[in-house]
């Protein structure tokens, strides 16, 4: 054993367990999201619906939005730990649940919402680029940084939907030319405030569909 497993165990960032960063038990508890689903923009549903609630009567660049379990107490574990506390090593656990629970999406190239300078520089690393690269190699699709941040933006944490799309409106340009079908990655659908603006981009640049891919979803 090295030194370094005997002064820093691993523990499961769920439980707590020694072992592993994301033990057995834990990863099969996980709420994965699973049909009925709106079409559009994949919350769950008593049965089988084109618009939801949710996105009804919202003018949305995206085609779809899909992620492979909710955002619940132990999910929000996982993800503090994977971007907070710096442990990378996450983010292919991250993409090998999405792979189990999301179909591939039918595009020609992954891009994923930008980084925000300052958080890459607080964390080390950008959690969405990871798990976009490690989709692109699980379903053999090229990765590029097509999207840019235009401003800085205030911190989404606390604000209400409306003002959540406020805030992030405006805030993506394209960086690159993007081909007609683009999968669009990011690790959390909170809102889908963000990813709908970084969508909208993407269709500026030459995207005509928008699939969204999260690890995670919150769901109301």
């Amino acid at each position: 054993m090295r030194l370094l497993d005997l002064l820093l165990p691993v523990r499961c960032v769920v439980c707590a367990a020694g072992g592993e960063e994301l033990c057995g038990p834990c990863r099969e508890r996980l709420p994965l999201l699973r049909p009925p689903l709106c079409e559009r923009c994949g919350a769950p549903t008593a049965w089988p619906v084109s618009r939801c609630r949710e996105c009804s009567g919202r003018r949305l660049a995206l085609a779809s939005a899909r992620a492979a379990v909710e955002y619940d107490g132990s999910v929000r574990r996982f993800v503090a730990a994977w971007k907070e506390r710096g442990l990378r090593r996450l983010a292919a656990d991250a993409a090998e649940l999405v792979v189990g629970s999301v179909p591939p999406p039918r595009v020609a190239m992954l891009a994923f919402v930008p980084p925000d300078r300052t958080r890459v520089l607080l964390r080390g690393h950008h959690p969405a680029e990871r798990l976009a690269h490690e989709l692109g190699i699980r379903w053999e699709v090229p990765v590029e940084p097509l999207l840019a941040w235009t401003r800085a933006i205030p911190h989404q944490r606390g604000l209400t939907r409306a003002e959540r799309r406020r805030n992030v409106a405006g805030a993506f340009a394209p960086a690159a030319a993007a081909p007609t079908r683009v999968g669009l990655v990011d690790d959390v659908y909170t809102s889908g405030a963000t990813v709908a603006a970084a969508a909208s981009a993407l269709r500026k640049g030459g995207a005509r569909r928008v699939e969204v891919i999260t690890f995670a979803r919150v769901v109301r």
